[in-house]
Parts: C-alpha cells; sequence; structure tokens
C-alpha cells in the first residue's frame, strides 16, 4: 500500500486541520487515487463540514488503494504550524501504522504521529435546495461576522433580488450591513425567492477565519429557516462545504 501527497506550501494543510479543529477532537481522513476527503460533524449535530480535496491539486500525489487514517486533530495542527508558509509539506504512511509528517524549504523537519482508531459513523450529506446564493471575498464575509458580534451571538441574513442584509440584535444595541452588487466584497447575488434565517456567529466566524486566511471567497447558500451552506473557494484546494443549521427561535 502507497500513499503519499505533497503540497506546494503548509497554507493548505492549516486551512483544512484548523477548519476540521473547530468541530471534531479526532478525523479520520479516507484517500484513494482521486484525492483526500474527510465529512464531519460537530457533538451537537449542528455543523457539518465536508472536504474533498482531490488529486489534481496536490505538488504530487501516491496512492494505489483505498486507505483511511485517523489522527487527533490538535496535534496534526500543531505539527503543521510549526512550518514555515513557503515550506513544502509531505504526509505519507509508515509501515509502523504512524503518519509521517515531512516540511522542507531548505530547513528539515520530519515528524511521526501515532494513528488512532476512530469510532465515528458515516455522516451522510443533508440533501437541500436552496434560494438564495450569495458570493462574497472571504475577508469581506469573515469581516461582517465580526461587526455584527458586538452586538449579537446571531447573524441573520435576509435576501431580496436587490441586495443582502446581514443584522444582529442583542441587549446592547443592533447592527446591520446591507450589501448590493455594486457593494465591494459581493461578488455575486442570485435570489430565486427572498430568504430570511439566524445562525450562531459563533460557528460561522470560527470556520471562516480558520479558512479565509488561505484567501479565495465563499459562496453562501440558504433558504428561510433551513441550514445555510459555506463553499470555501480556495487555490489549491478541492470542495470544501460548510453546513449550519438555523437558531430555532419561539
Amino acid at each position: 500500500m502507497v500513499f503519499r501527497a505533497r503540497t506546494r506550501s503548509t497554507e493548505e494543510w492549516k486551512a483544512v486541520t484548523s477548519a476540521i479543529s473547530t468541530l471534531v477532537d479526532e478525523a479520520t481522513f479516507e484517500a484513494n487515487i482521486e484525492g483526500i476527503s474527510f465529512r464531519g460533524m460537530d457533538p451537537s449535530h449542528v455543523a457539518l463540514i465536508d472536504i474533498h480535496w482531490p488529486n489534481t491539486t496536490f505538488e504530487s500525489f501516491e496512492c494505489d488503494s483505498a486507505v483511511k487514517f485517523g489522527v487527533r486533530i490538535d496535534e496534526l495542527l500543531k505539527v503543521i504550524r510549526r512550518g514555515e508558509k513557503k515550506d513544502s509539506v509531505e504526509m505519507s504512511l509508515a509501515e509502523d501504522s504512524t503518519l509521517l509528517v515531512k516540511m522542507h524549504n531548505g530547513y528539515r523537519r520530519e515528524y511521526k504521529m501515532r494513528l488512532i482508531e476512530s469510532s465515528a459513523s458515516a455522516t451522510p450529506l443533508p440533501k437541500l435546495s436552496f434560494n438564495t446564493k450569495a458570493v462574497l471575498v472571504a475577508g469581506s464575509f469573515d469581516r461582517i461576522l465580526s461587526d455584527v458580534n458586538i452586538v449579537s451571538e446571531y447573524l441573520s441574513i435576509k435576501s431580496e433580488a436587490s441586495a443582502i442584509h446581514f443584522s444582529g440584535k442583542g441587549d446592547s444595541g443592533e447592527a446591520e450591513i446591507v450589501l448590493d452588487p455594486k457593494s465591494e466584497g459581493l461578488e455575486e447575488l442570485n435570489v430565486k425567492e427572498q430568504s430570511t434565517a439566524t445562525y450562531s456567529i459563533d460557528y460561522l466566524s470560527k470556520v471562516t477565519k480558520a479558512i479565509s486566511t488561505a484567501g479565495g471567497s465563499i459562496a453562501a447558500e440558504f433558504s428561510s429557516k433551513m441550514p445555510i451552506r459555506l463553499e470555501f473557494r480556495v487555490m489549491n484546494l478541492g470542495r470544501i462545504h460548510f453546513y449550519l443549521a438555523p437558531r430555532v427561535q419561539d
């Protein structure tokens, strides 16, 4: 069995491991000839992350059979954070059932990590249709979340044909940000039907900050009182989808 994957920098692995660490303590990655995948849900079953990292986005990739490897995600993240931005990262499975992590850019680092047996069961994807799709620059969405978080723990989103509204309300006051197609940071807005829903800023902010450091854009899709799906579009990474259930209000 051969598995070896090398990225051009640490940024890709930092984004992936940081995003996963916002939801779970342990992660089981699946690799095959097509690439690397991960899917997991947080313990409260409020949020889900689905990642597929195709072989074409790696600097080099070898995998001759399907394989799973489980890690404690915080330990892997600590290792990855020791690398410099321009370090290449190579991961492979050793014969002693460990994950071998090599980082190199003139200064070499090499780590062996013990693999773990994961008890997590397969997580199905929710079958959803969305009435609103807004594509935003990742940094802009992060700023919106931070602005609303000043007064509220929840983000309310309302879409209409000409604009999308982000708002929050708390004991100290209210906040609202309105973006239209001419606004800086909004790249696309497609509204099939006016939609309104409310979500936890904590969940949204943690995963957005984890991935937005790698740049790119975010496609946010939602319908009234339904889960939101964030698609993170980052160079050298494939599909990163994050699902979050809406706040249930009386």
